[in-house]
């Protein structure tokens, strides 16, 4: 939270990549998939899905600080999640002219063990006070549950094709992400 994933995928969409958010597939499983709510509902009870909406901010409450209950939802979330971007993936493939490339927001990438169905990854790093602030400016804190959850920064990094740290203004990311697709398209078979 806060190292600017969001903003180098709005950048990387400018730049000429065709983009998807794992998130925004989240959320529109949570408000479409009637299976999914269901299940959710019948584990949780109407408290987590008022009127027949998932409550993200309950759901939170119960599956992130419980890690047998988040690992319930990850096992029902995930494949849906890489259904709809394995579709995604394919519409994007038959698009012409075909775009600079595909890239895919995954913010448990490596925690998830998925680094090697990508040609490459990019980890968006960010000084941790650097995020904190960001993330208190957008109204969230860095909650622990969700922090202990995800790897450090460094070992993303470690493990990702490349690496693009967050600390400047969005046309420094740009221009940072921008050398990342041409090295990409350099390297295109």
């Amino acid at each position: 939270m806060g190292a600017g994933k969001s903003t180098a995928l709005e950048a990387l969409q400018r730049l000429g990549a065709a983009v998807i958010s794992s998130d925004a597939v989240v959320h529109e499983l949570y408000a479409h998939d009637v299976g999914l709510r269901e299940a959710v509902l019948e584990r949780w009870g109407p408290g987590v899905v008022p009127d027949g909406v998932v409550d993200r901010a309950a759901l939170a409450e119960r599956v992130f600080a419980n890690r047998e209950e988040r690992e319930w939802l990850e096992g029902l979330l995930w494949p849906l999640v890489a259904e709809r971007v394995t579709q995604w993936l394919s519409e994007v493939r038959a698009t012409r002219p075909a775009p600079r490339a595909a890239v895919v927001e995954v913010p448990l990438l490596f925690e998830a063990g998925l680094e090697g169905i990508y040609d490459a990854t990019i980890a968006v790093v960010a000084e941790e006070q650097l995020r904190r602030e960001r993330a208190a400016g957008r109204g969230h804190a860095l909650a622990s549950e969700r922090d202990a959850r995800q790897l450090a920064q460094s070992e993303k990094a470690e493990r990702a094709t490349y690496t693009v740290t967050n600390d400047g203004d969005e046309s420094e990311l740009q221009e940072r992400l921008e050398a990342i697709l041409c090295d990409l398209g350099d390297h295109a078979p």
